[in-house]
């Protein structure tokens, strides 16, 4: 057992960094568990143009390293390792990394939500190089191109939707010819000019060059027949899944797993605050999960505040 600290941050990216970076300025001596995987799913995003104050962008790992860099100066520790699992049955909480057990008062949750795959043949290689699960972060990298969206939801039609900004083209493939999506997103995207819509299509295998994404093969579920389509960018827009497994069910979430905020930042556990796309149902932006990060740590500074 180690000493009990003020605050623990679990998960990294720009809410438990921006976190950890306001937590050690207000001379909490917060500890960061980042992951293996450390910086979220931004180390996937090759470019960043919407962040302000980058007027000629930056590469998403860079911005992670910066932010991580920026935080540790004013004293956060990070520690590169995975939670295996927290009990938060009594205070001092109780957090556990590797066998070992670390206690601690309060607890910032920004694990974030990964985007759910196709893993198609093909595809590993072409994650932020044409394969992308952010239309609003990476759509503008292909004007006047061709590209695609997989998906039958509202995430999905107003993807395309987005897209037609930028593309030449868009086409929808989605594996049933049943939509998911509400009335009025299916109609905007199928009432678009740019837009094409394939159903009964799924990605079989995704095609490439050394440039990066050239098209994907897609197949019919029902024969199995097969064509080719040319795209330089495909968009995978079939949900997220929040990382939350962890917390063993602890923690009050919603329907999709997503971690539920009581009072401001707090969650349903007192002294369990959470941040970022963990949280985040609708954004899922870069700025707002830095911008709820910091309201996590003024909400445990706050709270700590009040325990004495």
């Amino acid at each position: 057992m180690s000493s009990v600290h003020n605050v623990i941050i679990i998960g990294s990216g720009p809410a438990g960094y921006t976190a950890g970076l306001y937590a050690a300025r207000a001379m909490l001596d917060p500890l960061m568990f980042a992951g293996y995987m450390s910086g979220g799913q931004l180390m996937l995003t090759s470019d960043i143009e919407n962040f302000p104050g980058y007027p000629q962008g930056i590469g998403g790992p860079e911005m992670m390293m910066q932010l991580r860099e920026q935080s540790e100066r004013f004293g956060l520790e990070v520690r590169d390792q995975n939670v295996e699992s927290v009990d938060l049955s009594e205070q001092p909480f109780k957090v556990v990394v590797e066998g070992e057990t670390f206690l601690t008062r309060a607890i910032i949750v920004s694990t974030g939500a990964e985007s759910i795959w196709l893993n198609a043949p093909g595809e590993e290689e072409q994650k932020g190089r044409g394969i992308s699960t952010c239309a609003t972060c990476d759509g503008a990298f292909f004007k006047n191109e061709e590209v695609m969206v997989v998906g039958g939801g509202d995430s999905a039609c107003e993807e395309a939707t987005f897209l037609t900004r930028f593309a030449s083209k868009v086409t929808l493939v989605h594996r049933r010819d049943v939509f998911k999506a509400s009335t009025i997103m299916y109609e905007r995207a199928a009432n678009h000019e740019k837009i094409e819509i394939k159903t009964f299509r799924q990605v079989k295998e995704w095609l490439s060059d050394e440039k990066g994404l050239t098209g994907a093969v897609l197949e019919d579920p029902r024969d199995g027949s097969t064509e080719t389509i040319d795209v330089s960018g495909a968009f995978i827009a079939i949900g997220h899944k929040p990382i939350t497994g962890f917390l063993g069910g602890q923690v009050e979430v919603d329907g999709e797993g997503y971690i539920l905020h009581k009072k401001h930042t707090m969650t349903s556990v007192e002294g369990v605050f959470a941040a970022g796309d963990v949280v985040d149902t609708r954004y899922k932006q870069a700025i707002t999960a830095a911008g709820m990060g910091c309201q996590a740590a003024i909400d445990v500074e706050k709270w700590l505040e009040d325990q004495h």
